[in-house]
């Protein structure tokens, strides 16, 4: 696999919802280290699609993230588990002809784990920030992302997102990327 190319890369969101966050592990870290890839994003110009599931009931994505990401990012609802597996979502993907897909989100083993092997199998280069994604139970993360490795999906960290987009130390955006966002 090769480089996260931000001229060549998305960032999905998956179902960072406010009823479903505080019932994950690691919510705290899940959150934040979303915010971060999104805030980079959103600096760096990378295209952000985010994803509700089934918002009537698990409730509208979590307000900070929201804050961030409303009318700066493609929102769909959806009723499948995989993204993919929703006609809006893959109009988008061919519109923004990107072949490379960083995803964030909940919950790794179910509505992850099922748009990373579509997205896989369509084709993309798919890095999932395993410190950006959760679930309810920690062996059902674990067993998702081995699953995942099995089918050809990077596994990454926020900080190798952030440092594969800016790529440089000279990049003009570095120094306050750095300082804010790579702890």
């Amino acid at each position: 696999m090769v480089l996260i190319d931000r001229d060549n890369c998305t960032l999905f969101v998956i179902d960072v919802q406010g009823k479903l966050l505080p019932a994950v592990e690691s919510p705290e870290q899940t959150l934040s280290n979303t915010l971060a890839l999104v805030e980079v994003a959103q600096r760096l110009e990378i295209p952000i699609a985010y994803s509700e599931q089934y918002p009537q009931g698990l409730g509208a994505t979590e307000a900070s993230l929201l804050a961030l990401l409303d009318g700066k990012a493609e929102r769909f609802e959806k009723q499948s588990f995989s993204c993919v597996s929703e006609a809006p979502i893959n109009r988008i993907l061919k519109q923004w002809e990107r072949k490379q897909v960083v995803l964030a989100g909940m919950e790794t083993h179910v509505c992850v784990l099922q748009t990373v092997l579509e997205l896989s199998e369509m084709g993309f280069q798919v890095f999932v920030v395993e410190d950006a994604v959760s679930s309810r139970k920690q062996q059902d993360k674990v067993l998702a992302l081995q699953r995942m490795q099995q089918h050809n999906v990077t596994l990454v960290t926020k900080e190798m997102v952030l440092f594969e987009w800016l790529k440089r130390a000279d990049h003009p955006q570095f120094k306050e990327i750095s300082r804010t966002f790579i702890r």
